[in-house]
């Protein structure tokens, strides 16, 4: 067993150094080499899903570009303070974004960067993590009998990273589907909305797997459900039954995170990020930190990305339209109903 073991690692080794060779060679052959820092906005606080995502695949995509990619945490807006600051500083591929799909998808319809699209970006994903209903330990919601006997006595306070985050567009579609109203509020990131509701300022949480998976791990959050139609499996903890075992036909709402690059830069420096990426996000590290939190590793780009970023901009867009939290037409930006 123990060479058997010892024949694995030395496998997944020689296979990594290989990914890694052949993704340096792309990068050389693409004839872009940084010759400073990259700079990288995460347009949240530090700790939460786009945070933890844009740090873990740059650290893996510095040793192939030869460059220093310095993480910048820059919130407000509800990401979208940060995410126009990557777009106007100069398209020369030094300034990246982190963050997820539907938020990028729907800060124009927001009237948060009216005149930046989410086609204007290309999308490299990482990460899918799902949204967790989650609640203080000291709260009366025990189950899900109790959730909804909570939201239909009263305006439960439901913390979120900010308007059109994950968390908030997770609360609005189970607000949506229940028929039931509640208390939002609001911080600058999932990390402060998770905390917020462990030190007893809000009661529930439905941040994303990857934000609340310590928490329970630690008891100092309980499970409700995951926002999908499969249980979640997170190292550590019971399993968390699916939403749609109490509630059948809830859609599933979960993001997918990773970097923001704008289109229009030079086409040496895409194909030199384009290479480091898909290495950098295959890694075993990626992969079991993906597995710790309750997240799936993905490594997409081009248009598979491009599709993925449509389908939120739809489903989200016009969710957050019609509920009244978004005030431009998503048809005036031609994007379709879902």
């Amino acid at each position: 067993m123990k060479k058997l073991l010892v024949s694995l690692l030395v496998l997944s080794l020689l296979m990594t150094g290989t990914l890694f060779a052949a993704a340096e060679q792309e990068t050389a052959e693409a004839g872009w080499k940084p010759s400073k820092t990259i700079t990288m906005i995460v347009p949240w606080g530090a700790g939460g899903a786009s945070d933890q995502t844009g740090r873990i695949v740059a650290a893996g995509m510095e040793p192939i570009l030869g460059a220093k990619i310095a993480v910048v945490n820059q919130p407000g807006a509800s990401g979208a303070t940060g995410q126009k600051s990557a777009f106007d500083a100069d398209h020369d591929g030094y300034t990246w974004a982190a963050n997820a799909d539907a938020s990028v998808a729907t800060y124009q319809v927001q009237d948060l960067t009216p005149d930046i699209s989410h086609r204007d970006w290309n999308a490299y994903f990482a990460i899918f993590t799902p949204c967790v209903i989650t609640v203080n330990p000291d709260s009366d919601i025990t189950d899900w009998d109790s959730l909804m006997a909570a939201f239909k006595s009263r305006r439960v306070k439901v913390a979120s990273a900010g308007i059109g985050a994950g968390g908030h567009i997770a609360a609005e579609t189970f607000a949506s589907q229940m028929d039931v109203t509640y208390n939002h509020v609001p911080y600058g990131g999932g990390n402060p909305a998770v905390v917020a509701t462990v030190a007893g300022e809000t009661e529930v949480v439905m941040q994303l797997s990857m934000e609340v998976a310590d928490m329970l791990r630690a008891g100092r959050l309980r499970a409700i459900a995951v926002l999908d139609s499969v249980p979640l499996k997170i190292t550590g903890v019971d399993e968390i039954p699916a939403i749609t075992d109490f509630a059948s036909g809830f859609p599933s709402v979960g993001f997918n995170f990773g970097l923001f690059i704008p289109k229009d830069i030079p086409a040496d420096a895409q194909e030199a990020i384009s290479a480091a990426f898909t290495a950098a996000s295959q890694t075993d590290k990626v992969r079991e930190f993906a597995e710790l939190k309750g997240s799936v590793a993905v490594s997409i780009q081009g248009e598979e990305a491009d599709a993925i970023m449509e389908q939120a901009a739809s489903m989200f867009g016009w969710l957050m339209y019609e509920g009244g939290v978004a005030s431009v037409n998503p048809e005036t930006l031609g994007i379709d109903r879902p």
